[in-house]
């Protein structure tokens, strides 16, 4: 039985943006960016894989065409290298960067590692919240009355907010 892998990713342009997708851990990078792309009808694009580490400090690449030059050290071309090469833990992370030159990313997380259903097909999507940033032109990644889920928690403290009758101490 094969094992799958569990990402949770976000966008830093959409507090409320999620996608949480299942992956087979034999999986070449280069065919979960083409996975990614389809789920957020996105259009073929160049893009990398980066590891990162607990800070979202990006360190190994992985570009989608091969980058090596005699003599040079150059990334890995995503084709050659398997998400189960370079995940171990959980709360691995990843930065999928989609725009190059806007230096736009995606942040995947590692939340599990588990058997894969016999019956399903691998990759998948089995959670998505709210619209994906717009590929092209980040102005356009969020609208002004989507709030971040903070400002939703937060909101149920507003009800204190200029009550005096509240008081701070003990």
């Amino acid at each position: 039985m094969s094992m799958i892998f569990r990402f949770r990713m976000l966008s830093d342009e959409n507090d409320r943006f999620v996608r949480d997708y299942e992956v087979l851990y034999d999986t070449s990078l280069l065919d979960f960016h083409r996975f990614i792309l389809s789920s957020l009808d996105y259009e073929e694009c160049m893009a990398s894989f980066f590891t990162a580490d607990d800070r979202w400090e990006k360190q190994r690449e992985f570009t989608c065409m091969e980058m090596g030059i005699d003599g040079e050290e150059a990334p890995e071309s995503m084709e050659s290298v398997t998400l189960g090469q370079i995940i171990h833990n959980s709360r691995d992370r990843l930065i999928y960067l989609f725009d190059l030159f806007g230096d736009r990313a995606y942040y995947l997380e590692l939340t599990g590692s588990y058997e894969a259903d016999k019956d399903a097909s691998y990759p998948r999507e089995i959670f998505a919240r709210a619209e994906a940033p717009d590929q092209y032109d980040p102005s356009r990644s969020r609208s002004d009355d989507e709030g971040s889920i903070f400002d939703d928690a937060m909101g149920d403290f507003s009800d204190f907010e200029g009550d005096d009758s509240y008081d701070d101490e003990y």
